[in-house]
Formats: C-alpha cells, sequence, structure tokens
C-alpha cells in the first residue's frame, strides 16, 4: 500500500473523529427547568437532605441592607453573602480575561441571567439551614479582609446564635498562593440536649449552552468521584434526566469549564453522598452531604471540607485529592498524553518558553520515530521501483484478482519488500498528535501563553492564519517530494493533490500551538527525506 493511500485515510478518519466528537457534543438538546427529574437507584427525592433549593433560599438581588462579604489574597477576590455564608463571587487575580486586559477572569459569580455560586451549610435534624426554614443569618466583623503581605493564611470568621443558644462560628481559611479554601464550622453545643447535623456543599449553575465548537470540544458540565469511580462526567443533560445519589468514602463534586475548575472535597475518610439536582429556576446542581455529627450538650465540635475555584492545574488539584486532577481529561490516549504533558512541562522549564517547548516536543518526537521514518521511505523506495513488475502482473491476470494477490505477495517475498512498511509510522504519529491536540487543549498553562511575533497565545487559533498556511505549503512540499504512483486510480491522485488545501482550511482553527507542532514536524521530515532520499540513491533505490 502507497504511504500517499495511508495519509490519506488516517487523515479522514482523524477529520471524522473530530465531526463525530463535535456531534456528540451538540446532537442532545439542552435541559430545561421544565424536563421532569428521575430517582437513580429508586432513591426518592427527600433522600437528598434537607438541601435548600436555589429559587427559596438564594434571591437573586440581596436587600439593600445586605452587603457582601469581601476577601481578597494574591489569588483570589471573593465576595461572600452572609445569608447562609455562600461564595457568591470569585474572580482569579492573574488570570486575565483577555491578553491585553486588565480585567480578571471571573469564574463564580451571580446575576439575574447567569448563577454559578458555591452553596454550603449545616443541614439534617438540628442544622441551621433547610429548605422549609431558609439560611442561617450569619455576622462578620467587617466586610472586608484582604491578605497582607507577609501573610501566609487569612482567616474570615462568621457568627450565628440560634434561637436554643448554640453558637456557630463558620470560618473559611485562605493560603498564599492556592486556590483551595477551608471551609470549617466549630459548633458550640450550649444547650442542655445533644444536637445532630451534617454539613453540605453544593455547586450551582444556571444550565446554558456549550462554548465548544468542531476544533475545540471542550466540556461545561459537572463531574464527581467515589470511592469505586475515580472520574466521571455527568453533563446538564444527565442531570435534568436523573438526580445522582452515590454514598462513598471520601469523593468530590465538581462543575468544570475550560480551564478552569470548581470542586468541594469533603474528608477523605468520611462517609459522604455524591448527589445532583436540578432546580424549578433551571440550575443544576451537584454537592456533597458529609457524615451526620452527633454533638453532645457542654462541647464543641468541628466539621470541615475544602472548596477549590481555579484553574485546573494538576499538582494543585492532586495535593487536594489524588484523584481531582483527573478533570484535566486527556481523553482515551491519557496514558500517552500524561508523558508528553510532563516533558513539555519539562522543556518549558528549560526555554521559558511554551512555543520553544512544543518545538522541543516535536524535535523529540520526530528523533524517537526516525528509525521507523527511515524504514517508511526505504519501503516507499522499493515498492516505486517494484510498479513496472506490479504492472506486468496486472496484464498477465487482468481482473483474476485472487491469482494477482497472490502472484503480488510472492513478488513482495522474493524482491524483500513489506508492502505496509510505509504505514507503521504514520501510524504512530496519529495517537501522538491526538494525544498532544489534548495536552495543548487542556492545559491551562498555555492559556495566553505568547510564542514570538503575532503569537501571543498558543491556546487559540492563529490571527492571520500565517501558520495554517505555512502547514499547508510544507504538506505540498513533501508530497511533490513522494511521486505518484503511476498505478493509482487517477481519482485518488485527485485527492492527494487536494489533501494539502483540505489539511490547510481545517488547521485555519486549530490551537496555534498545535499547528505549530505539525508545521515544525513538516519541516523535519523534509529534511529527514531529504538525507534518506540521498542515500538510498547511493543504493540504486530511488
Amino acid at each position: 500500500m502507497e504511504s500517499q493511500r495511508n495519509l490519506m485515510l488516517i487523515a479522514l478518519l482523524f477529520v471524522s473523529f473530530l465531526l463525530w466528537q463535535a456531534w456528540q457534543d451538540d446532537k442532545a438538546p439542552q435541559p430545561t427547568a421544565t424536563q421532569s427529574v428521575v430517582q437513580t437507584n429508586n432513591v426518592p427525592s427527600s433522600n437528598i437532605g434537607d438541601v435548600p433549593d436555589a429559587d427559596s433560599s438564594m434571591p437573586v438581588q440581596l436587600p439593600a441592607t445586605q452587603n457582601l462579604i469581601s476577601v481578597n489574597t494574591d489569588q483570589l477576590n471573593i465576595k461572600i453573602d452572609p445569608v447562609g455564608g455562600d461564595i457568591v463571587y470569585a474572580a482569579l487575580v492573574d488570570h486575565k480575561v483577555e491578553i491585553d486586559s486588565d480585567e480578571a477572569f471571573v469564574l463564580l459569580e451571580q446575576n439575574g441571567a447567569f448563577n454559578y455560586i458555591s452553596q454550603s451549610g449545616l443541614i439534617g435534624r438540628d442544622g441551621i439551614d433547610s429548605s422549609t426554614h431558609g439560611r442561617a443569618h450569619f455576622s462578620a466583623e467587617s466586610e472586608l479582609y484582604e491578605l497582607a503581605a507577609g501573610q501566609d493564611t487569612l482567616s474570615v470568621p462568621l457568627s450565628y446564635v440560634d434561637a436554643n443558644g448554640a453558637s456557630y462560628t463558620k470560618v473559611f481559611t485562605f493560603t498564599r498562593g492556592q486556590f483551595d479554601v477551608t471551609v470549617d464550622y466549630n459548633v458550640n453545643n450550649t444547650t442542655a440536649a445533644p444536637l445532630q447535623m451534617q454539613m453540605y456543599g453544593q455547586i450551582k449553575q444556571t444550565v446554558q449552552a456549550s462554548e465548544s465548537s468542531m476544533m475545540m470540544p471542550t466540556y461545561r458540565g459537572a463531574a464527581f468521584s467515589t470511592q469505586n469511580v475515580r472520574y466521571e462526567k455527568y453533563d446538564f443533560e444527565d442531570i435534568a434526566k436523573s438526580n445522582l445519589n452515590q454514598q462513598t468514602l471520601g469523593g468530590w463534586a465538581a462543575m468544570l469549564q475550560h480551564y478552569y475548575v470548581s470542586a468541594w472535597v469533603p474528608p477523605a475518610n468520611d462517609s459522604n453522598t455524591i448527589f445532583t439536582s436540578m432546580s424549578a429556576g433551571g440550575q443544576a446542581n451537584i454537592g456533597f452531604r458529609g457524615a451526620v455529627h452527633d454533638i453532645a450538650p457542654g462541647t464543641q465540635q468541628t466539621i470541615s471540607a475544602q472548596f477549590f475555584v481555579g484553574p485546573k492545574d494538576q499538582k494543585a488539584l492532586s495535593s487536594i485529592s489524588e484523584t481531582l486532577n483527573l478533570v484535566v481529561d486527556y481523553g482515551f490516549l491519557w496514558w500517552l498524553a500524561i508523558p508528553i504533558y510532563k516533558l513539555l512541562m519539562f522543556f518549558q522549564s528549560i526555554v521559558t518558553n511554551w512555543g520553544l517547548a512544543i518545538i522541543l516536543i516535536t524535535l523529540s518526537v520526530r528523533g524517537l520515530l526516525y528509525p521507523l521514518t527511515k524504514a517508511q521511505y526505504t519501503s516507499m523506495a522499493k515498492m516505486r521501483n517494484l510498479q513496472p513488475k506490479l504492472a506486468e502482473l496486472k496484464e498477465r491476470f487482468g481482473d483474476d484478482r485472487q491469482k494477482m494477490g497472490q502472484a503480488m505477495m510472492e513478488l513482495y517475498k522474493k524482491e524483500k519488500v513489506n508492502p505496509m512498511g510505509g504505514c507503521l509510522p504514520i501510524l504512530l504519529q496519529m495517537p501522538i498528535f491526538i494525544a498532544l491536540y489534548w495536552v495543548l487543549l487542556e492545559s491551562y498553562e498555555l492559556r495566553h501563553a505568547p510564542f514570538m511575533l503575532w503569537i501571543d497565545d498558543l491556546s487559540v487559533q492563529d490571527p492571520y492564519y500565517v501558520l495554517p498556511l505555512l502547514m499547508g505549503v510544507s504538506m505540498w512540499l513533501m508530497q511533490k517530494m513522494q511521486p505518484m504512483a503511476p498505478t493509482m486510480d487517477p481519482m485518488q491522485v485527485k485527492m492527494m493533490q487536494w489533501m494539502p488545501v483540505i489539511f490547510t482550511v481545517f488547521f485555519l482553527w486549530f490551537p496555534s500551538g498545535l499547528v505549530l507542532y505539525w508545521l515544525v514536524g513538516n519541516l523535519v521530515a523534509i529534511t529527514q527525506q531529504k538525507i534518506i532520499y540521498a542515500g538510498l540513491e547511493k543504493k540504486g533505490l530511488k
């Protein structure tokens, strides 16, 4: 089989894979607030617990007398609602909306059109938060807390005393350089009766259409982990159809989008329940209910969980939970993408330029595959030398395909030619290409990462389409260096001639980092071809 045919087939398969993936993302209708909600495992809706619903407890507009509590650290600008002590706003200080903007990227927010917030509270028999009695109204000593220079941690305490005299302090603890927040409930049971309650945390997001495109099929929706399921997506349609209710030791619940994640992580040694629901106002909810705590009269107890709101930083996520880093989803080629990501990070630590790191990745891949590439071109040269003999066989046997096939195999065996020798390098390169595609798509480090000249963001398409056009030219040059076999069907010849154009069109929307990889790979391949063909010429094989 000719190398050109292999390239055409694999290219079409790859494009078909992208089209199928985009179709999978877009084919299902978005859930609406009127869709019915079905319980999984026959769990009644009351078993979701006394978790307050967004529409009954979280007004869109706060009363004029109700002021939010602002918390500013080196990484986060947070706003906390004293009603319930919920995080209703989170901006990432060092992550800008646009590359040339000073405006911080907002991950969590609450407004009339779109709500994306993090809620937590105490529910159960003696809980201070419920869907029927409303939320606890906390008080704070200040409306502004800031992490001072030289200060490593910042604590924000909110106080509440219930009707029976029991006191509660909800403490948010922020750490310099980190995006995770520790949420502690310090309960002081000053009453004469035992108290029973459990902590819950949930993330609420207004359902909206996906932001993905055919070439950037990013995921927006929920995900969770249990002791039996390390990582699983649970999109808005799943939430609308069926309430998740999974009991587990540890686990976590999260909302994902391109480059960013918010997640509740309860204690790993506690028995928790991961749940989802769709509120009447069209908000998708995912969260956890923690273990039940019995607090004896005259005693104090602390109930805790961690909340993460920030970029998909694999190191930071792994420090919170050993499976939370899986929100960086590399797909079915994760086993190949992980070492590529680590190698990319290693090169970046040396050259401090993501574009140069991608070039070094390309050189490494091409260098690793060079022996196979040499075998590929040698096989192609031998196949071209056999074309006259193959033409004779075709003339001799005509349309008798069985005899023609037998004669061809005997000829290949006699001349020591492997007709599949041109396939292997291409077959190996495609998984690497796809894995690198997911690495560049999922790695938040490449967001707004510049290369040089006009390429100021390797995570998006080339604004002037220079790299895709250069890539198309390089493909055309490679094709010219590999003459079409005379036995190829005229239609196949035309298809091959159009391949550089087709690829160029598709690559117009690829992230420029990926196009850079493919372009440099082509340039290296052209150089390798010249070297290999020069050696083959001396042997009389070209």
